[in-house]
């Protein structure tokens, strides 16, 4: 297989990113990481959900969906760690922009970047052996309709996994945690337990639930993450806002924040 995505790390930021959890991302020059990083460590949480989805889903060959893709990282990720076939599906990034990073890491004949918004995804019925999502489910698939017009793209026993920031218990009433009122953003709203999504899939209808469980310690690994973006992004925005949310996991110490794992088999 070829492999020309970067492969030259300092020597610093690697040893600060070598996590035991995590060793086929370890092999990625971090600076490519952080340079196209558009939130938590989105190679480090696909890692994390491939053993779930299991080697079927991941074989040689495999028909993958993206879905809110950023810039490409985990698509290069699939085709580079598992010789997947991925459609690299993204709104916010052009196309054009992640063609030109999946080519320079060697994969053109195995990305395909294209643009889509996740209610209007021009693809036939049953089209994907496999569709993952990495840190972006979460901004459009709480509607309560959304799981099986997504599916229908998957052919019968194809499977759906996604991982997503998340708390690890519902908040009782409508208040967030008062440790975490002062970073607290409507959008947070979107963030769900292990249980909530799992309940959310099962009555969907749409697959048979496989997985959903909570990321142990997740919490320091994103706070890791942001602590090294907040230092060494080339972009003020990414800095700035590392830097605020690193503060915010760093109050909560993982009582409430984290990542949930999720994997549904099409029924």
């Amino acid at each position: 297989m070829p492999d020309h995505t970067p492969h030259t790390p300092s020597e610093h930021l690697a040893a600060r990113l070598t996590h035991p959890r995590y060793p086929r991302s370890g092999h990625y020059d971090p600076r490519w990481v952080i340079d196209n990083q558009m939130g938590p460590n989105a190679l480090w949480l696909l890692e994390w959900l491939a053993p779930a989805l299991g080697l079927d889903a991941l074989r040689p060959g495999a028909r993958v969906l993206d879905l809110g893709c950023g810039r490409a990282m985990t698509s290069v990720f699939l085709a580079r760690e598992y010789d997947a076939q991925v459609t690299a599906a993204d709104l916010w990034i052009d196309p054009d922009d992640n063609a030109r990073r999946v080519a320079e890491a060697g994969f053109a004949d195995r990305v395909l970047p294209v643009k889509a918004e996740a209610h209007d995804l021009p693809f036939a019925e049953g089209c994907f052996d496999t569709i993952v999502s990495i840190d972006a489910y979460q901004y459009f698939g709480t509607d309560d309709l959304y799981l099986p017009t997504l599916t229908r793209l998957l052919r019968p026993g194809g499977r759906i996994g996604v991982v997503v920031p998340a708390l690890r218990e519902e908040p009782d009433g409508v208040e967030p945690p008062e440790h975490l009122r002062p970073y607290w953003e409507p959008a947070y709203w979107c963030f769900h337990s292990a249980g909530w999504w799992r309940r959310h899939w099962t009555r969907s209808g749409a697959v048979e639930v496989e997985a959903a469980d909570w990321l142990d310690d997740g919490w320091r690994d994103w706070l890791l993450w942001c602590e090294v973006v907040a230092e060494e992004s080339p972009e003020e925005f990414h800095r700035t806002m590392a830097r605020q949310v690193a503060e915010m996991v760093r109050r909560d110490e993982g009582r409430t924040l984290g990542f949930v794992r999720l994997v549904g088999r099409r029924l």
